[in-house]
Formats: C-alpha cells, sequence, structure tokens
C-alpha cells in the first residue's frame, strides 16, 4: 500500500495463479472477492492505474511534461483495461451511447486489452475462475460457487459498470450523479500526482510505541503498515485519513484485516467512521502529540 509504483505493476502485469493451499489466495492477485464481485476497492485501483498513464514513463521514470497533456491517454489506458467482449446478442440501445468493448485500443495498450477485446480485468477475473474450476482441492469449499457466480453473472455486470465510467461529470441524468466516473478518477489522479514509490521511514521510538501498544492477537505488520500509511497520506488542513479497507484486504492477502482485525484495533492507537462502499476514515491517536505533518519524511 506504501509503494504505489508496485501497485500499478501488479494491477496491470502477469498474475500468478497458484495456491499452496485452501489458505493461501495467490491466485487472486491483488484483490480480494469483494473486489471481483461487488467492485469495492475499484476506486482506488483505476486511480493508480490513472496516475501511472499520467506521470509514468513505461519503466516508472516521472515525465517532464504536464500531465494535463496526458488526460485522453490516460482515460484510453483505464478504458482498455476495463475493456469486456460485446456480447454477440447486444441490443443496440446498450451501445448507442458508450461502448464496453475497447479492442480498437490493442495496439496502444497490448498489456491492457487483447484482439478479442477481453481487458486485463475481465482477462484476470475469467483466469480466478478458471483456476477456481480445474483446483478444487486447493480452495475453500466456498470459493467453488463464485467461480459459476463469475462465469455466469460477471461480464454483464462489469458491462453496466463500464457504461457508468464513461458518464459525462457534467451529465444532468440521475444515472450520472451516484456513481464513480473515468472523469472523478483522473481528476483525484490529477490532485493526488506522481506514484509513490517508497513509503515514510518510520523511526526505531515511533516503531517502538506501536510495538508497545498494539495489542496481543493483532499482527504488528498491520498496526505498521496503517502508521506509516497515515503518515504518508495524512492532509495538511485535516487528521483524518481515508483508509481503501477493501485494497488493505486485498494487500494483506484476505478479508482478516476487515472483518478481523480492524474492529479490534482499540481508540487508544486509532479512530475510524463507519465503513461504506470499501472505505472509511481513521487517525492514530497518538500522532496527535508528535504533531506530524504530510511533510515530514523521517518519524
Amino acid at each position: 500500500m506504501l509503494n504505489e509504483w508496485q501497485e500499478f505493476l501488479d494491477y496491470t502485469g502477469s498474475v500468478i495463479y497458484t495456491a499452496s493451499g485452501k489458505n493461501d489466495t495467490t491466485y487472486l492477485g491483488r484483490f480480494t472477492f469483494d473486489t471481483l464481485l461487488d467492485f469495492e476497492g475499484l476506486a482506488r485501483v483505476l486511480t493508480i492505474l490513472a496516475r501511472g498513464y499520467l506521470f509514468h514513463g513505461a519503466d516508472g521514470p516521472i515525465l517532464q511534461e504536464n500531465p494535463r497533456s496526458r488526460i485522453d491517454y490516460a482515460r484510453r489506458a483505464l478504458c482498455a483495461w476495463c475493456s469486456v467482449p460485446d456480447r454477440k446478442t447486444a441490443a443496440p440501445k446498450e451501445t448507442w451511447q458508450f461502448k464496453t468493448d475497447f479492442r480498437d485500443l490493442q495496439q496502444e495498450f497490448p498489456d491492457l486489452v487483447d484482439e478479442d477485446g477481453t481487458g486485463w480485468f475481465c482477462r484476470h477475473v475469467h483466469a480466478v475462475a478458471r483456476f477456481i474450476r480445474e483446483n478444487p482441492d486447493k480452495v475453500r469449499k466456498t470459493v467453488v460457487e463464485k467461480a459459476e457466480i463469475i462465469e455466469k453473472k460477471f461480464d454483464t455486470a462489469w458491462r453496466k459498470k463500464v457504461l457508468q465510467y464513461q458518464v459525462s461529470i457534467f451529465s444532468p441524468q440521475t444515472k450520472g450523479a451516484w456513481t464513480l466516473r473515468f472523469d472523478d478518477v483522473i481528476a483525484d489522479a490529477l490532485e493526488l500526482g506522481s506514484l509513490r514509490q517508497a513509503g515514510p521511514e518510520l523511526s526505531s521510538t515511533l516503531l517502538e510505541r506501536i510495538q508497545a501498544t498494539t495489542p496481543s492477537g493483532i499482527p504488528f505488520e498491520i498496526i505498521q503498515t496503517l502508521a506509516a500509511y497515515y503518515i504518508a497520506n495524512k492532509p495538511e488542513d485535516s487528521d483524518w485519513v481515508v483508509l481503501p479497507v477493501a485494497n488493505f484486504d486485498a494487500y494483506f492477502g484476505g478479508t482478516s484485516f476487515s472483518k478481523k482485525y480492524l474492529r479490534t484495533i482499540p481508540e487508544t492507537i486509532m479512530v475510524r467512521d463507519g465503513m461504506g462502499f470499501g472505505v472509511c476514515r481513521y487517525k492514530i491517536i497518538f500522532f496527535d502529540k508528535l504533531k506530524l505533518n504530510n511533510s515530514s519524511s523521517h518519524f
């Protein structure tokens, strides 16, 4: 979660579809089933992608050109990543204004969409389903039925989402008022800037404090990561930071973070708002006394 460039690579590169046992979710890549089936956490995923294509060259260097000159390029990259092939029996009314099959972008973004119009995300989701179906002995019994859901329902649900993403930010229609759009993603990306390639360095004093205040039963890594993420993302005008819970689940390789550990962190360490759509706000309490701000690099 701290190395955003690596996160970008995880969303655009190859995924190793394997599992050493039923508790190993390596085959999911940097996602959970909440993202694959309910699309929770995709706002951060798309924003990471947009920042990568707005600010960075192919191998990660920050480009010197004005990122606003690359807005159309970044939007095309998002379209390619989200692409889903047209249905053979698609009704004309479904594609009268926007399309969801971006195979025409294959030459520009060969890693993001193939010649059949299958985008990176769609390809990954179906690869997950295929792995589950072919390796039922390596996944939990409750996961097997998710492969069937993907195969029967994913394309239709994803196609609707991709149509929504293209609604203009200036759309007067209700359908564009309460949905995530590419326009929102690109605006957030421009505001956030280039991708961070290293997190803040935590001082030994702070690490000792985190260690001392971490309750038994909660992995130290979780509190340490939450603290570092808070420091890296704290705005200058607020003590609150948006916590992408769904993405943290994916980072830690399961849903234990959100369903087990997050709710047990005492308020002497962290307070948070209620969660919705895979995100919440939080602040680390003992940072108040340290008067930390976003410009610091060593704590």
